[in-house]
């Protein structure tokens, strides 16, 4: 079996090839999705700690506007598109919504563009996310209030983009294969996309960190890419032990049931309740749901009502991925470009087509190490990975994953017109060979030539500028402002129902949903 760091010209010729095999049709029908989290911020960069904004609904029957970890942390969701541009105009469109809900909250708050946060109160003044009196909503409560206890309530606050991506025939042996391609070769994301190579200096307080200061309440790493994906963002030294397998569904369902079922001692000793009864945590399991597993790359099903995610993917498959390493770019108004969405795109197909082996603990081991190296050293120059034993050139391997996209970038131009797939390949080529353009690299840059090499202020005008820019979009037609005001008030009207709704007390729902029964 080829291995992925085949010769480039091998593996152009069988890409090609695989190519060749997939119908207009399908390639036509390759879906994407965003789900765009953002912290609400106040003029100067502190966190807005106001409840979620009413003109927006509820953050729990919302189907495009909800909330993240905490009730400061607004989640934007897209639906499923057929073309770049339609997602993007989406998210734009959602993005103005939501502008136009907090410029009538009259707080001056608004959508922060980083990744890493704003500067932060004490942990236990960042509030966690409210869905009313529901079971369902108290369980995504105590579901927070489980992550404060276990990992801190700073780490969550951190922000990301998540792409959802889709591909007509393929089944769950084909998102694997895509899935373990993508984990050996996600560096390059890192390195190209990343762009949270600073902090402000509230994230780390009374922490050991590592970083370096920069400027006054800031601290960098001089070549990190995305500290968001380094030691510092989510990560997790009890999920550590997982060497969760990506070679078959049956082995990662496995994998998940095992942390989702088996008592952790150290969780055991924060308990289920307090002394005045409050619930701490959902269990005492390594993983309380599905959703705390951190990864890089999901297996994603939709639930139906009451169902499990491992239920779901067990019962019916693969049904898309989640891409869950993009930080958001500071320099783009809503978080990301059609540039980078493209490049997305080549390169998750690449993963598809590429020959996928399976993967082994060793592997897993090395991909961890260089993830945290990309992370947090990644413009390093000649900083070399682990690619099967031995080291290679963070540049050379990303170099020959870049030219192996190109028949794929050229076979999605041709079928939809344009050049914005070779165009984006062409991007990553330039940044290859000058490094200084990275976004993470123009970070440091521009916060050192413009704001004395401080994190907030230029995260906050950067901010700043981006509600201007949305809010100076002329609305989509005269009836959108009408649309998403009835949206919203008929989420609030379904949260009421469920609310009123309920027959089973708190401890019966969760002893039902949490059974390992549910989990398939």
């Amino acid at each position: 079996m080829a291995l992925p760091h085949q010769n480039t010209n091998d593996a152009v010729s069988i890409l090609t090839t695989r190519l060749q095999a997939l119908s207009a049709e399908r390639l036509r029908g390759i879906r994407r999705g965003i789900e765009k989290e953002s912290l609400r911020a106040l003029p100067g960069g502190a966190l807005a700690q106001t409840p979620h904004p009413l003109l927006l609904g509820s953050a729990l029957t919302h189907p495009r506007v909800t909330t993240d970890f905490s009730e400061s942390q607004v989640e934007l969701i897209t639906g499923a598109h057929l073309t770049v541009a339609q997602c993007l105009a989406d998210l734009a469109d959602t993005h103005q919504a939501v502008y136009h809900a907090l410029q009538a909250e009259g707080h001056g708050e608004r959508l922060w563009v980083s990744s890493m946060p704003c500067c932060l109160p004490d942990e236990e003044h960042i509030p966690i996310g409210q869905y009313g009196h529901s079971n369902v909503g108290r369980a995504k409560t105590v579901y927070r209030t489980g992550l404060s206890y276990r990992y801190g309530r700073r780490m969550q606050t951190i922000s990301g983009i998540h792409y959802n991506w889709s591909i007509p025939g393929a089944g769950s042996d084909d998102y694997f294969g895509l899935i373990r391609n993508f984990r050996r070769q996600s560096f390059l994301l890192l390195w190209l996309f990343g762009a949270s190579p600073a902090v402000c200096k509230s994230f780390v307080d009374g922490l050991p960190h590592g970083l370096d200061p920069l400027g006054p309440g800031t601290l960098h790493l001089p070549h990190a890419t995305s500290l968001r994906m380094g030691r510092l963002g989510y990560q997790s030294d009890a999920q550590s032990r997982l060497a969760v397998s990506y070679n078959g569904l049956a082995g990662y369902g496995g994998s998940l049931q095992a942390a989702l079922t088996a008592p952790y001692p150290p969780y055991e000793k924060i308990g289920l309740r307090d002394e005045d009864g409050n619930w701490k945590q959902l269990s005492t399991h390594l993983l309380q749901i599905e959703n705390e597993f951190y990864g890089t790359i999901r297996p994603k099903r939709t639930i139906r009502t009451g169902e499990r995610p491992l239920h779901a993917l067990r019962e019916r498959g693969v049904e898309y991925i989640e891409v869950r390493c993009m930080d958001l770019d500071p320099f783009e108004t809503i978080g990301i470009g059609a540039t980078t969405a493209h490049f997305l795109d080549v390169f998750l197909l690449h993963c598809l087509l590429l020959d996928s082996p399976p993967d082994t603990p060793d592997e897993i081991a090395a991909l961890g190490r260089n993830q945290h190296l990309t992370a947090a050293r990644g413009r390093e120059p000649g900083l070399k990975l682990e690619r099967q034993g031995r080291e290679v050139r963070l540049v050379d391997w990303a170099a020959e994953i870049v030219d192996q996209c190109a028949p794929i970038a050229r076979t999605l131009d041709e079928l939809h017109g344009g050049t914005a797939h070779r165009d984006a390949l062409a991007a990553a080529q330039r940044a290859l060979a000058i490094p200084a353009t990275l976004p993470s690299a123009r970070v440091i840059e521009v916060m050192q030539r413009e704001y004395r090499g401080e994190f907030a202020p230029f995260i906050d005008a950067r901010s700043t500028q981006a509600a201007e820019q949305i809010l100076s979009r002329p609305l989509p037609d005269p009836d959108a402002q009408a649309r998403w005001a009835a949206e919203a008030a008929q989420s609030l009207v379904e949260q009421r129902r469920m609310e009123e709704a309920e027959t089973l007390t708190f401890e019966e729902f969760l002893a039902d949903y949490l059974s390992p029964a549910k989990l398939g």
